[in-house]
């Protein structure tokens, strides 16, 4: 109905272009009368601790039109899908990798997490478009914590690209298809 799969992933380093990229898509459903709207799934919450988080929130919002609805679901992703995910107001979740070290830093079941999320992306109401960033392409982090966010990360961006149709990957603002069913 969009011209969106029922859900995939877009994937890529820091300042890729993958939530640009990301918007784009369903932006293209909007404008092709395709949707009723569109709902932004932030991991991140709109009281950032920090100046530069809360300028890359502003950022992303000021991107986003009249259309698209922010719901802040920094824990419970999944419940959050089920809650707003329609079939003419596709869903767009930024990002994983934040919501995986929320999960890490309010000491949740990050497995468990995890596949409540994959659980819910088996058979959304709508589409959704989900952002993670690729964090295991540098250098081995040289402390425990950093590792785990890593391993985590990675597991994740597996177990989310196994069950969604497509998957792009971004870099310098150029996407590469990586699996499209």
């Amino acid at each position: 109905m969009t011209g969106l799969p029922r859900a995939m992933l877009v994937l890529g380093g820091a300042r890729s272009g993958k939530s640009r990229h990301a918007e784009s898509l369903i932006e293209a459903a909007l404008a092709g009368g395709a949707c009723d709207g569109a709902t932004y799934l932030a991991t991140a919450t709109a009281a950032a601790d920090d100046a530069e988080m809360a300028t890359r929130i502003a950022e992303h919002r000021q991107r986003r039109g009249p259309a698209w609805r922010t719901v802040e679901a920094p824990l419970d992703l999944a419940g959050a899908l089920a809650e707003h995910s329609t079939p003419r107001r596709p869903v767009l979740v930024d990002c994983l990798t934040l919501w995986l070290a929320n999960l890490m830093f309010a000491g949740r079941d990050v497995d468990a997490e995890s596949a409540r999320l994959v659980a819910a992306l088996q058979d959304p109401a709508g589409p959704v478009v989900l952002v993670s960033s690729e964090v295991g392409l540098g250098i081995v982090p040289d402390n425990a914590l950093a590792r785990a966010f890593r391993d985590h990360a990675g597991r994740l961006n597996q177990a989310v690209a196994a069950c969604v149709p497509r998957v792009v990957f971004v870099a310098a603002g150029l996407t590469l298809t990586l699996k499209d069913e």
